[in-house]
């Protein structure tokens, strides 16, 4: 028996777990995969909200929350309140200003790795998980899960 969710986290142990490892190769092993994408584009854009970095990487409102905590414990942002009490914007610190070059490297290699691990495949992984991501979004799974145990389609 093959179970989809356990499978796809394995993936990501996989895809994750040696982008971690990279960063501890380069003597930054407290860097996660995951916050590279909100120094890019703090980095990019400037200061943001929470919400507009979720938006901008795509991960949920909880999720960028998360990793905006974490990044505040290593000192890679900070934040200031916003123009409503509820509102928190996200700046870089300076040591993440100094982590950029390492952190852009990391992030192009892992950009031509992926390319790479694409070209391998029977199908594009990238193109899978952007078509499985639009067609959840379009049919959730939940509704899917649901027409199975009423028995017919919702």
């Amino acid at each position: 028996m093959t179970f989809l969710g356990s499978r796809l986290r394995h993936l990501l142990e996989l895809l994750d777990g040696d982008v971690a490892a990279v960063y501890g190769d380069l003597g930054l092993p407290e860097i996660r995969p995951r916050f590279a994408p909100v120094v890019r584009v703090l980095a990019q854009q400037g200061p943001r909200t929470i919400r507009d970095l979720a938006a901008a990487i795509g991960v949920t409102h909880s999720a960028a929350s998360q990793t905006v905590a974490e990044m505040t414990r290593q000192d890679l942002v900070r934040l200031e309140p916003g123009a409503d009490a509820r509102q928190r914007i996200v700046h870089l610190t300076d040591r993440a200003a100094r982590l950029l070059p390492v952190i852009e490297a990391e992030m192009a290699a892992t950009v031509a790795a992926a390319e790479g691990l694409d070209a391998e495949l029977p199908y594009p992984l990238s193109r899978l998980v952007e078509e499985a991501i639009a067609t959840l979004e379009h049919r959730p799974m939940r509704d899917r899960i649901g027409a199975v145990v009423v028995g017919k389609e919702m």
